[in-house]
């Protein structure tokens, strides 16, 4: 066990990399972030930057685009934009921000808060909140850097919802259940996942990487089953 108590004994840590440096760790070496991160969990600078880029996704869709959205979305139920709503994009686009700013702390904090639970107090590992929270926090980064890149084509495509997810290759459906929780499982997350999953191997390695993703997954999974019952989220 090492001197810290943060778990049993296994590769020295290396040392704490600058922000753009763990950045890149997070999408091309999570396990060296992960064991960096077990060592010494940073957190807030990761959580702010995942912030700043997820709000940037949504300020830079320009108002018309969430207009001809909110028209599309009428259309698609057989009505028309009400009188008076030339304003909704705008309205819409601030909203639009200050939840996705709401939304990415709650949810980030709450998945580092499950990910404790299940992991270190569940299934026994050795783990404190602090740790998870710092590898959430660089693992969210990934859909984040993503979104951003998608930014394009959501403004092609008038969709601010447009991501890369299981419902992208199952065109041929209905609307319904089963495609809403479709769109829900996006590979962006997905892959800020096992980033995670790595992560609860660096902080007790004797959790292995395989039973990590294989919880987190389930995790993953039911979230979207979960939030797929609700229209429109």
């Amino acid at each position: 066990m090492s001197g810290s108590g943060e778990g049993a004994a296994g590769p020295a840590a290396p040392g704490l990399r600058p922000l753009p440096t763990r950045l890149v760790q997070a999408f091309f070496s999570p396990g060296e972030l992960g064991r960096a991160l077990a060592a010494q969990p940073a957190w807030g600078a990761a959580l702010l930057l995942g912030l700043v880029l997820t709000v940037a996704q949504v300020a830079l869709i320009p108002a018309e685009v969430w207009d001809a959205s909110m028209r599309e979305a009428a259309l698609s139920q057989g009505a028309e934009m009400p009188p008076g709503m030339e304003a909704a994009g705008t309205f819409m686009r601030v909203a639009a921000v200050v939840g996705g700013a709401l939304g990415y702390v709650l949810i980030l904090s709450l998945y580092a808060g499950i990910a404790t639970l299940v992991f270190a107090f569940v299934m026994g590992d050795e783990g404190r909140y602090r740790q998870y929270l710092a590898v959430a926090a660089h693992a969210w980064l990934i859909p984040a850097v993503v979104g951003l890149f998608l930014l394009p084509l959501r403004i092609i495509q008038e969709d601010p919802s447009f991501s890369i997810n299981l419902a992208s290759f199952l065109f041929f459906m209905e609307e319904g259940y089963p495609l809403r929780v479709a769109r829900m499982l996006d590979f962006g997350i997905a892959w800020a996942f096992l980033v995670v999953a790595q992560g609860a191997h660096a902080i007790d390695p004797r959790r292995s990487f395989a039973s990590a993703v294989t919880v987190l997954m389930v995790l993953f999974v039911a979230t979207a089953l979960l939030f797929g019952l609700i229209p429109g989220v």
